[in-house]
């Protein structure tokens, strides 16, 4: 469980260690240059993760029976685009920010790309007794570096079925606090068999069903022990919310089904850098002369939508099924689903 806890909050804890490492100098050139940047960077982690923790909300479009409970233990792994890899800086958009070569703009790594090379800034600051001041910064990397390209999720899954032809279903990761990190989701669908209420329902080779969910995933990891800028209550959090809308045909025979589905997604991320920061500047000898306490520096708040197309195929024996999917979206994704079925 640890291990999925880590591969679960992986894009998150890479942002959070770049703000420690790196939060010094980007609040120095000013919140609004520190917000610019952290949105650009950790936007497509956020993006792949939402897409991520959207599949395997169903199996088959098959009418269930009353009463009957399904529990599933569904593992995904959403693919990283070459494109969501990097962003362009354009310093013209920054106040603070230079390119150490003169360049005015230049791709650079978000949370789940990699600088190699590695980029070097410029920040200028205003100390209060020697004026204008500059100072170099390495921009952070992203999982990237260690040769990740994708990201997995895990979860657990219950349906049950209060009448024939609907589906109630509640998806569970719980929350583990590992190495100053915390990440859990949770998620309610409702899926219903509208092949059900034909007349001939009974000998339509194919049922259509349409479902409705909702997921919620929040993080966070506090890195005030770690920081390398004085303060207290140091941490990220982020937070993803999302509503999911699906058509889904399917076979409907006894041992192997196919279905395929079209719908749309549509989430809310929001990241905050929460704590105060006290940033400061030294004079002669490394003695500090000033210090600006900063408290909650910024919120990034990011809208992830887009449509989402499944196929996949299922087996079952007796109550033991086993599925399989396939996800096209803006991050496509595989997933696999064991299902025990009461």
């Amino acid at each position: 469980m640890k291990n999925l806890l880590s591969i679960l909050s992986i894009t998150i804890l890479t942002f959070s260690v770049a703000a420690q490492e790196n939060i010094d100098d980007l609040l120095a050139a000013g919140v609004a240059d520190a917000k610019r940047f952290s949105s650009d960077y950790i936007k497509p982690a956020n993006d792949g993760l939402a897409y991520g923790i959207n599949t395997g909300w169903f199996n088959n479009a098959k009418t269930p029976k009353r009463f009957g409970f399904e529990l599933s233990i569904i593992g995904n792994v959403t693919f990283i685009n070459d494109e969501d890899k990097q962003f362009v800086l354009n310093t013209n958009d920054y106040e603070n920010v230079r390119f150490q070569d003169g360049s005015t703009s230049k791709p650079v790594a978000t949370a789940l790309g990699n600088n190699d090379p590695a980029v070097f800034v410029e920040i200028t600051y205003d100390d209060p007794i020697f004026g204008e001041q500059t100072t170099e910064l390495e921009l952070p990397t992203g999982i990237g570096a260690a040769n990740i390209n994708l990201i997995p999720t895990v979860f657990l899954q219950g349906s049950f079925s209060p009448l024939k032809g609907t589906q109630v279903k509640v998806r569970y990761f719980p929350k583990i606090d590992r190495e100053d990190a915390k990440v859990g989701l949770y998620g309610f669908g409702l899926q219903q068999d509208f092949t059900f209420f034909l007349p001939a329902e009974s000998v339509l080779p194919i049922s259509i069903s349409g479902l409705i969910a909702f997921t919620h995933l929040d993080g966070s990891y506090d890195f005030t022990a770690q920081g390398v800028v004085d303060g207290d209550n140091q941490q990220i959090k982020t937070e993803t919310n999302t509503m999911l809308y699906q058509v889904i045909v399917g076979t409907k025979l006894k041992v192997i089904n196919f279905y395929g589905s079209v719908g749309y997604l549509n989430g809310k991320n929001t990241t905050d850098l929460l704590g105060t920061y006290r940033v400061s500047g030294e004079g002669l000898g490394g003695v500090t002369i000033y210090s600006d306490e900063i408290v909650n520096p910024f919120s990034i708040e990011s809208e992830t939508k887009g449509i989402i197309t499944t196929v996949g195929a299922n087996v079952t024996l007796g109550f033991f099924g086993l599925n399989a999917n396939y996800t096209i979206a803006d991050f496509n994704s595989t997933s696999l689903g064991i299902n025990f079925t009461f």
